[in-house]
C-alpha cells in the first residue's frame, strides 16, 4: 500500500466525512487543482492532525514539518482518494506514515529524567546543553478540541498531550504509538486502523495490547486532567500565579512553600535534574533566584497543564528576553514537578513576543 492509498473505512463520526454539499464541491474543485478548496477541506482537521503528530514525535516543531509534509503528499495524491472512506481517515493514513518515516530516522525524544539519576548537588559552571539528545518539547494546547473523538476513546484530547503521557509514548515503537493513539485517543476501530496501516485487525489488537501494557508501567496513577479538576480552577490559577510572582520577586521562601516534599525540577536541554525539596530548594536559590537578575512572566497553558512563560533581563528596567516555558505538574494543592523548557523558540510558539520591552 503506497503512502497515498486511500483508507477504505466507513467512518461515520461527525465532521469526518466529505458528503456535505460544501465538502463535495471543495473536493471536486481540489481535484481540479484548486489549492484554496483543498485548504478549506483540511482546515477543520489541522489542529487534531497537528496534536496527533506531536504525540507521535514529541516535538511541536517536528509536528509542524510532519503536517506540512503530510498535507503536501495528500494534495499531490488527491486523485487517489476515491471517497470510499472519510477524508479524515485518509489524511490520518498519510500523516501516520509521514510520522513513522520520521520516527524510523531518529532516536526517541526524551526528558532529563529518562537519562540518569537526579543530581545530588546543583551543577553550575559545568552545566551545558546536551546536543546529543532529541528533547521532548512543550505543546501549546489552545487549539485542542475538547473531549474524546468517540464514546469508545479511553483518553480525552487534553489528557493525551499531558507531558507524562507523551513522554511515555516515546518509549513505544512507532507503530505501537500510532495504534494506541488512533484507537484510545481518536476512536478509530481496529478494522479502520488495520486498513489505515495496511495490516490486519489481529495485528492491530496485538500491538494495542502491548502498547497498553508498556504505557501502564510508565504512567502516573492519576492524570493531570483529573488532578486539575479535583484541585479546582481557582487553586490551579493561584498556584501558577504564585510561582510566577515568587520568581519575579526573587522570593525563594514563597516559591518553596508551593512545592511538595518530593518535587522534581528539570531544564531540558540541560541534562541535570533535581528531586526532593532540599535539592530543588538549593537549585532555586542558586540559579533562578541567585544568577538571574530579573524575571518577568506570563501565565499560559501547555500540554493541558498550567505553565509559565519566563523572560530574563539584566535589571527590572531593561528589556527582558524570552527564556523558557515552565510546565507545572500539580498534586493535591502543591506543585509536584517543574519542567523548564529552555529556548526562546518555545516561548514564541505560544504566540508571545521574543522580548518584553
Amino acid at each position: 500500500m503506497s503512502d497515498l492509498s486511500p483508507a477504505r473505512s466507513t467512518d461515520t463520526r461527525s465532521g469526518s466525512g466529505t458528503d456535505s454539499g460544501s465538502g463535495d464541491a471543495d473536493l471536486r474543485d481540489a481535484r481540479d487543482g484548486d489549492d484554496a478548496a483543498f485548504s478549506r477541506l483540511v482546515a477543520p482537521l489541522r489542529p487534531e492532525l497537528h496534536a496527533y503528530c506531536y504525540q507521535l514525535l514529541g516535538s511541536a516543531h517536528d509536528a509542524d514539518d510532519a503536517v506540512q509534509d503530510a498535507l503536501l503528499r495528500a494534495w499531490r495524491g488527491l486523485a487517489g482518494f476515491e471517497g470510499r472512506g472519510s477524508l479524515r481517515s485518509w489524511l490520518y493514513t498519510v500523516a501516520t506514515r509521514t510520522c513513522l518515516d520520521i520516527v524510523r530516522g531518529r532516536s526517541r525524544r526524551a526528558l532529563p529524567v529518562d537519562l540518569g539519576p537526579a543530581g545530588e548537588r546543583v551543577v553550575l559552571d559545568s552545566a551545558a546543553p546536551s546536543t546529543e539528545v532529541g528533547w521532548l518539547g512543550p505543546y501549546p494546547d489552545a487549539d485542542l478540541a475538547g473531549g474524546p473523538a468517540s464514546p469508545h476513546a479511553r483518553y480525552e484530547r487534553r489528557e493525551a498531550v499531558e507531558l507524562a503521557f507523551v513522554a511515555a509514548l516515546q518509549h513505544l515503537p512507532g507503530n505501537q504509538r500510532a495504534v494506541l493513539l488512533l484507537f484510545d485517543v481518536l476512536g478509530f476501530s481496529a478494522a479502520e486502523i488495520a486498513d489505515l496501516l495496511g495490516t490486519s485487525a489481529t495485528s492491530v489488537n496485538s500491538a494495542l495490547a502491548r502498547a497498553r501494557r508498556l504505557l501502564a508501567a510508565r504512567l502516573p496513577a492519576t492524570t493531570q486532567q483529573r488532578t486539575l479538576r479535583l484541585i479546582g480552577d481557582d487553586r490551579v490559577r493561584k498556584l501558577a500565579a504564585g510561582f510566577a510572582d515568587a520568581l519575579e520577586r526573587h522570593d525563594t521562601d514563597a516559591l518553596i512553600a508551593l512545592l511538595t516534599e518530593d518535587v522534581t525540577w528539570s531544564m531540558p536541554p540541560l541534562p541535570h535534574w533535581y528531586a526532593g525539596l532540599p535539592a530543588v530548594a538549593e537549585f532555586a536559590r542558586e540559579v533562578p533566584m541567585g544568577r538571574c537578575p530579573s524575571w518577568r512572566t506570563r501565565i499560559v497553558s501547555a500540554n493541558g497543564q498550567p505553565a509559565v512563560a519566563c523572560y530574563v533581563g539584566p535589571d527590572a528596567a531593561a528589556p527582558h528576553a524570552a527564556w523558557s516555558i515552565t510546565v507545572l505538574t500539580l498534586r493535591g494543592d502543591r506543585i509536584a514537578g517543574l519542567i523548564s523548557f529552555l529556548d526562546a523558540a518555545h516561548v514564541t510558539r505560544f504566540g508571545l513576543p521574543a522580548v518584553l520591552p
